[in-house]
């Protein structure tokens, strides 16, 4: 028998601990299995977890830049407008004031004889529609050959239903709203898509189809443009759009959508 000297080191050898939920942890962004350094969570996902809470508040808050976002669209043509509402602080606290035009945006819209109009609205996160709103609008307009597009509108302290007001003023039989979702802790950069047939004042929710989801962790730009001129070509023809226009294959009655591109590779 070998004995250890009393200025040997300790033996600290462990088994190496299998972290049962790493697996599941690396298929979502959602926050699962956080780890505990004592009684408190680790330093580094309190940082995490700060760090998406002021993107998300940074999304919220921070003004569209109107002007690169014209930039990025030229040289299509495009309007500014803005909703009824004062200031940041009144747009959350009063919804309803985001779905109507200001009254001095609503001489700039002059009607015309348009299949859609695509308006662009900061909706509640202006970091969405900054990075996502142009290329996915470019890539959705290749897409559209022979229709006739009115200019692009980009609306701020806008509501999903300021499109009605638009649409019906420019006079488009359909209204495309790219709107920035509501951010949470995984993704502060969501674009959303609201498509309405005959868009007027006082249309239901009910009447719209949503595409929701678009950015870098969710729905790529081609598959969302893909659904969205599926969705366009199919409310054109049957005059509807909402819970009368069904986009999934599976259910009964509903057309089963063809592919206009394909996700690029990987």
């Amino acid at each position: 028998m070998v004995e250890k000297s009393a200025g040997n080191p300790p033996d600290h050898t462990t088994t190496p601990t299998i972290d049962p939920w790493a697996k599941l942890r690396a298929a979502t962004s959602a926050r699962i299995g956080l780890g505990r350094a004592g009684d408190a969570m680790r330093t580094r996902d309190v940082l995490d977890f700060q760090l998406a809470h002021a993107c998300a508040r940074d999304a919220v808050h921070t003004p569209l830049d109107t002007a690169a976002l014209q930039a990025a669209l030229a040289p299509r043509e495009t309007i500014l407008v803005q909703a009824d509402v004062d200031s940041r602080g009144t747009y959350l606290r009063r919804p309803d004031l985001g779905r109507r035009l200001s009254p001095d945006c609503t001489n700039v819209l002059q009607k015309g004889d348009w299949d859609v109009v695509f308006v662009i609205a900061d909706g509640l996160s202006s970091t969405a529609v900054q990075v996502h709103a142009a290329p996915f609008l470019q890539q959705v307009i290749t897409l559209l050959p022979g229709w006739r597009i009115a200019p692009v509108v980009i609306a701020t302290q806008a509501r999903v239903a300021l499109g009605d007001d638009i649409g019906e003023r420019i006079g488009a039989k359909l209204c495309a709203l790219l709107v920035g979702e509501r951010p949470g802790l995984t993704a502060a950069d969501s674009l959303g898509v609201y498509l309405t047939y005959d868009p007027k004042r006082g249309r239901r929710d009910s009447e719209r189809n949503c595409i929701s989801n678009i950015h870098g962790g969710g729905l790529s730009y081609a598959t969302a443009a893909d659904k969205l001129t599926w969705l366009m070509s199919e409310a054109r023809s049957r005059k509807l759009t909402g819970v009368a226009l069904k986009d999934d294959p599976l259910l009964p009655g509903a057309a089963v959508p063809t592919p206009l591109s394909a996700d690029p590779p990987g």
